[in-house]
């Protein structure tokens, strides 16, 4: 195969990785508490011998997290609590630890506060948040304590992470991380509200748009020149 195919092909490759990034921007646009994503592409360099010119191949280098907040929208749920700065809330999960920003609590069989997929919701020291029978007023305080008329129940644990774009994305705004947790000392906890997802749809659509056309402008590229080197071949075999 000529060089210029295996250029053109390499370029196709990273677009339709791409286009699989903005697809899952979305796909999310309406998930609580979603960072969208952007690929990041270098120019790779080989020489495929030593005496050919180095050829600029396209590779996509990794995924670059959006980490700004996302709009928030007032519920009036009082088991909805949002994040207005840094931070993840804690859940857990038979692999261990698990960190999001949905905020979407609820109660389970047991008055435990989970998350929308049933997951405990961690406290300070680990320990799940357990809601007194009997409560009809939860009182969520904007450092994370969750009161009732009780007493207090536990503290909302938020941590962050040296590196957020190390974290990995398990799908549903649900991230993993082998980074050491980070306390957060003063989180920023609004009771009644959920923080949006920060897709902005516009540019998604655009950028897809974009990632389109681009796919297909790389592949009349590859028929022309899969053309030229046809009739090329042509003509030698009828010159012999």
């Amino acid at each position: 195969m000529e060089n210029s195919l295996y250029i053109t092909l390499s370029r196709q490759e990273a677009l339709r990785r791409q286009m699989e990034v903005v697809s899952n921007n979305i796909a999310n646009m309406n998930t609580t508490g979603f960072k969208s994503q952007r690929m990041l592409f270098l120019e790779y360099l080989e020489r495929p011998n030593r005496e050919g010119d180095r050829m600029s191949f396209v590779q996509d280098y990794g995924l670059l997290r959006n980490t700004d907040t996302g709009p928030l929208t007032t519920t009036n749920n009082q088991l909805d609590v949002a994040l207005r700065s840094e931070g993840y809330f804690v859940v857990e999960t038979f692999s261990g630890p698990r960190y999001t920003r949905g905020g979407a609590f609820q109660l389970n069989a047991n008055r435990e506060l989970v998350d929308r997929d049933g997951l405990p919701v961690l406290g300070e020291n680990n320990q799940r948040i357990t809601i007194p029978e009997g409560t009809t007023q939860i009182n969520i305080k904007g450092d994370g304590t969750v009161e009732t008329e009780q007493g207090v129940a536990g503290t909302l644990k938020v941590v962050n992470f040296e590196d957020e774009q190390k974290l990995m994305e398990l799908g549903g705004g649900i991230y993993s991380t082998e980074q050491p947790e980070i306390p957060v000392e003063q989180p920023e906890v609004t009771q009644g509200a959920l923080e949006g997802s920060n897709v902005q749809s516009v540019v998604e659509m655009t950028q897809m748009m974009d990632v389109l056309r681009t796919y297909q402008n790389v592949q009349k590229m590859i028929d022309t020149e899969h053309e030229r080197i046809r009739g090329a071949i042509a003509k030698l075999a009828k010159a012999q």
